[in-house]
């Protein structure tokens, strides 16, 4: 029974070794995972060692492999300037050459064949401003002409980090940019060429993509392409939930500073326009952006605002005050008439008295609110002036200021 067994075993043996022979080897990358497919008939791969050498890279020479790249951005969604991310959807084209999977037509008449993603060799690619990414078909299949020109296709939803330039927002415009590096190989081995195709046909966005490029970075350690959006605030939500409101309540400002200065209401309308600024700019500066640098010029100008109010309402008090006080000392003032005299009034003297307790409060109120109005109007031409000449430059980020910082470079 021995021998028997024994020669069932090496036969069992034998035919498993002729099975994994055929089968190409598992692979897994970039967040793909798939099973292990069979390599078609007409490649005769026989050995294991000439399977392992397909998922190699194609050696061009002295030169290093071309690897063309088209990206489809079909869209741009999710833009956050609090958080500073974007998310898009791409669609990845890459091509090149691999002489190794090239056959003859005459013997094998097939015009093209699909082969799984791990049965040949496939650039790893990495987003470095991706805070994740999702490939949506995790088992892609690669496209191989008889010349052994080979295409793959990779469709992705990322959302990655964008240093948003709001100094003008909400009229901002931001390049955001989406670096892709393929961190197995070396500039030597691999070499990319990229250009973009915009196909947003959706304009129904607050942030709209007004120019689209790529671009391959010089002296980088490993290969790479840049993919840069330029994307645009319309502006249209801001300007109804951020100036319209403000502008309203500075104009009702301005329009309660006729009000007489002795009338208990005008202290109730000041005090009330500037409680309801104060609940306004709390829930403004939760909505506005903040950055380390360049922040935008609207958290400046409604600060403005609201100092203005404030210098308003308090000037409205104090002179409110004041001239209560002064009638109080007025009317305590005068003595008891005596007794059996007619305390009747003086004519010339009452009408005096009581203009110089009020005429000098007045006065001033005028002034203030003429001085008021010429700063409103000030402050809003230098607004605009600041709007359509300021510039700012941000701050260089920290790894290009460290002496032993920054991206690796030849």
């Amino acid at each position: 029974m021995q021998p028997l067994t024994m020669v069932l075993q090496l036969l069992l043996l034998h035919s498993a070794f002729l099975r994994l022979s055929s089968w190409g080897p598992l692979a897994q990358g970039r967040g793909f995972h798939s099973p292990t497919v069979a390599w078609p008939s007409f490649f005769d791969f026989n050995w294991p060692q000439e399977v392992q050498e397909t998922i190699q890279i194609p050696n061009n020479g002295s030169a290093p492999l071309l690897v063309d790249v088209q990206v489809f951005v079909s869209n741009v969604f999710n833009v956050d300037i609090l958080k500073y991310t974007v998310s898009s959807t791409l669609l990845l084209r890459l091509s090149w050459l691999d002489t190794r999977l090239a056959w003859n037509t005459s013997v094998h008449p097939q015009h093209a064949v699909t082969l799984p993603w791990d049965s040949l060799w496939t650039p790893g690619l990495t987003i470095q401003e991706a805070l994740w990414v999702d490939w949506q078909d995790q088992s892609p299949r690669a496209r191989v002409d008889p010349d052994g020109h080979v295409d793959l296709y990779l469709a992705l939803t990322t959302e990655t980090n964008c240093d948003f330039e709001l100094l003008h927002f909400p009229r901002d415009q931001s390049d955001c940019n989406l670096s892709f590096y393929a961190l197995s190989n070396t500039v030597l081995e691999l070499e990319f060429r990229a250009r973009a195709v915009n196909e947003i046909v959706s304009v129904k966005r607050e942030y709209v993509v007004r120019d689209l490029k790529t671009q391959v970075p010089p002296q980088q350690l490993v290969p790479c392409f840049q993919v840069t959006l330029r994307l645009q605030n319309t502006a249209l939500k801001a300007i109804i939930a951020l100036l319209v409101p403000g502008e309203a309540l500075l104009l009702a400002d301005m329009c309660g500073g006729p009000l007489p200065l002795r009338a208990t209401e005008r202290i109730a309308y000041k005090v009330t326009l500037l409680l309801g600024y104060l609940v306004f700019h709390s829930s403004l500066v939760q909505a506005l952006p903040s950055s380390s640098s360049c922040n935008p010029l609207l958290i400046y100008y409604f600060t403005v605002l609201l100092l203005l109010l404030f210098a308003s309402t308090m000037e409205t008090v104090l002179l409110a005050a004041l001239l209560a006080r002064g009638n109080l000392r007025a009317q305590s003032s005068p003595g008891p008439a005596p007794r059996g005299e007619d305390p009747g009034p003086r004519p010339e003297e009452a009408p005096g008295v009581k203009g110089s307790r009020r005429s000098w409060a007045e006065a001033a109120d005028r002034i203030f609110f003429l001085a008021y109005v010429v700063g409103v109007a000030c402050s809003q031409f230098s607004f605009i002036g600041f709007w359509m000449w300021a510039t700012c430059k941000s701050d260089p980020a920290p790894g290009e200021v460290i002496p032993h910082g920054g991206q690796p470079r030849l």
